[in-house]
């Protein structure tokens, strides 16, 4: 295999044409394999990047980015305050996601918070100027406006999470129904009968499923739902321990809890602990996200693991087909596309 060392024909450097002839595909295609699009297929990546080790085809990627009116950046948004984020492994663990599915691209990564009405505005006159290719839209709620801004601006986007069942941005998310119906499964099969739920924010469609599989869990088993044993929590540990104080005031007698998520169940152990209360042998405690904080309770979480790392890499391949869709050699954009990841029930000491 020759390799020329990025110049062709008299010196010259070989180009995206020639590279395509010698694939046999069109130019677009070519563009999609060096852009690192995931809709090409096995065998074409292969032509063409067999065709680029010939030719010795170099990319210019400023003077692409240039000529494509791209600029090789992708944004994700985290409409929250920045002491949320680096307090919850949640966002660590999709921030690794992200990185590890933009390495093997060209991409660069900004990270911007929009969680105050001042850094949204600075944040729409960003994205107005078309400083970014795509956005990735984590820890949305359902009565936000940024996802609407990012699509009346026409700019590909991602969201992890959908604001509700008819969400209209593509999105990535993880069965939290099913999640939330095997942590109750597992808490009935274990002899627990008075199962209480801390839900998450309510307004995340996320925890709305969350909370709709813990009812048909319960439905299912034959018992009924008692809305006393419902209390709402923010994904915060003081939220879990404001909501666990609350059900022991409502329901003293409960044996069992499926906290919305890790850190508002290591609240809600807190509360447990200085009423008294044992951990399995009184309440049994089961968490959502099986994060490092489930390993280092005492006693160890039982939780619902969701593929957050796995989440994250789905983004950017569904952004990365997004931005291709959208380039004028592109055909024709498909359907949205929505992404469910699957879950599963970690069982250790809590439960």
């Amino acid at each position: 295999m020759a390799v020329n060392g990025g110049r062709g024909r008299g010196g010259r450097r070989p180009t995206l044409e020639e590279v395509a002839a010698r694939a046999g595909v069109g130019r677009g295609t070519v563009s999609r394999v060096i852009n690192g699009s995931p809709r090409v297929s096995d065998a074409t990546r292969a032509a063409v990047e067999a065709a680029v080790a010939e030719l010795g085809y170099v990319p210019n990627t400023a003077a692409r980015a240039l000529a494509a009116n791209r600029t090789d950046a992708i944004a994700l948004v985290v409409p929250e305050p920045e002491t949320r984020f680096f307090a919850e492994p949640y966002f660590s663990d999709m921030l690794r996601g992200v990185g590890a599915g933009l390495s093997e691209t060209e991409m660069q990564l900004v990270l911007i918070f929009a969680g105050g009405a001042r850094e949204r505005r600075r944040l729409a006159q960003y994205l107005a100027a078309h400083r970014v290719d795509g956005v990735l839209l984590v820890s949305v709620h359902a009565d936000d406006p940024l996802p609407d801004l990012v699509a009346q601006l026409e700019i590909p986007a991602v969201i992890s999470g959908p604001r509700s069942a008819g969400e209209t941005l593509t999105s990535v998310d993880s069965d939290n129904y099913g999640g939330g119906r095997s942590a109750v499964e597992h808490l009935l099969q274990r002899g627990r009968r008075r199962i209480a739920h801390i839900t998450g924010r309510l307004d995340v469609y996320g925890a709305q499923m969350r909370l709709a599989g813990y009812r048909d869990a319960l439905r299912d088993a034959g018992q009924q739902v008692d809305e006393l044993l419902i209390a709402q929590g923010d994904f915060t540990e003081e939220g879990g321990r404001r909501a666990m104080t609350a059900l022991l005031e409502r329901h003293p007698g409960l044996d069992a809890v499926f906290a919305g998520s890790d850190v508002m169940a290591a609240g809600a152990r807190q509360v447990l602990r200085e009423a008294g209360r044992r951990t399995p042998e009184d309440v049994a405690l089961v968490g959502y996200d099986d994060s490092a904080i489930a390993r280092h309770m005492d006693p160890p979480l039982t939780s619902v693991r969701q593929p957050i790392e796995g989440m994250g890499r789905a983004m950017i391949d569904l952004l990365l087909a997004e931005i291709a869709d959208s380039r004028p050699t592109a055909s024709p954009s498909p359907e949205r596309r929505h992404a469910v990841l699957p879950t599963e029930l970690v069982t250790r000491a809590s439960s």
